[in-house]
Parts: C-alpha cells; structure tokens; sequence
C-alpha cells in the first residue's frame, strides 16, 4: 500500500484504509490484531441508537480493560440495471459512509480512553457483525435497537442477532 503510512503499534487509535484492495481485506480477516483479541464489537452507522450503543461498548471496553472493534457494515445493495432486452445486471453501489464515520471518530474525545479501529464489511448485518465477533473472539456484541416500520416488518438486526450469535449481544435502547 504505497503511500499509506500504517501506524505505530502503540498508537491503537486506526481507521479503515479506503484505499484498500479487496486482497487487502481478506487478508486482514485472517490475522486480526492481537491487541483486541476478546474485544467488544459494536455496530455503528453513525445513527442516534448506534451512537448509543458505541458509548455503551466503549464503557464495557473500559471496564474491561480491552479494546473496541467498532464495525461498519456497508450499504451494498443490489441495483438491477435493465439494458433492453437482455437480463438485468446487478451493479454493487459502494457506500463512502465509512469513510466519513472513521474522520469522525478519530476526532471522538470518549474514545480516546480505549484501544480501536474500525472495520468495514459489506453483507448481511447480523452475519458480519457475528462474523467479525468470531475473529477477534469478542466477549460480546454490542448493538442499538430499531426503531420503525421496517423493523417491525422484517425484524430488528438486534433482535436477529440475538436468534443467531454465540456470543453474548448486549442491545441498548
């Protein structure tokens, strides 16, 4: 990765590489820092529950004297693009969010009390955040509840992970 200068292991604070390759990615799935080996996930998209969430997860990490695996799942949704009469084509449309949420919390002053960094994943919510949970062994998962008509129709990402994961979820309101 020229020029992206990675920083010193004693420096903890990290945000996602955008300029990563995909190679890149998978290879950091394989060997997670030490460092947060039975961290605390949590899930943040930057919304008032998630934000309640990473100030409840940064509190357990405190406590617990271990750090914060805070986790961006982004929004690939799949768009169909009808050319004529042939098939549609699904187009992956990236989402920069993550970005933007890393600048923000790299300046966050309550998170300069633990160890984190911040990964981005693409998918199924539930799945990654237990996914992410299991490679670095977290002691639990930390998400905010849904609010509104879609997570009444389809069924909360909290209250799906809870069902699936094998780690304890801890949902804060």
């Amino acid at each position: 990765m020229s020029g992206h200068k990675m920083p010193d292991p004693a420096d903890r604070r990290r945000v996602a590489d955008p300029t990563a390759t995909p190679q890149a990615a998978d290879e950091a799935r394989h060997s997670c820092d030490p460092a947060f080996q039975h961290g605390v996930v949590v899930g943040f998209d930057g919304s008032m529950s998630s934000e309640r969430a990473l100030a409840y997860a940064t509190g357990m990490a405190r406590r617990a004297d271990s750090g914060l695996i805070i986790v961006h799942v982004a929004n690939r949704l799949p768009t169909t693009v009808w050319a004529g009469c042939e098939p549609p084509v699904f187009v992956d449309v990236p989402d920069h969010r993550t970005e933007v949420l890393g600048l923000e919390l790299a300046c966050a002053d309550h998170l300069s009390e633990v160890p984190w960094i911040l990964v981005e994943r693409g998918g199924d919510i539930c799945h990654e955040l237990e996914e992410v949970g299991r490679e670095y062994e977290a002691d639990a998962i930390v998400v905010g509840s849904t609010h509104g008509l879609v997570g009444r129709i389809f069924g909360s990402v909290a209250g799906r992970l809870a069902r699936r994961a094998r780690r304890p979820v801890v949902v804060i309101p």
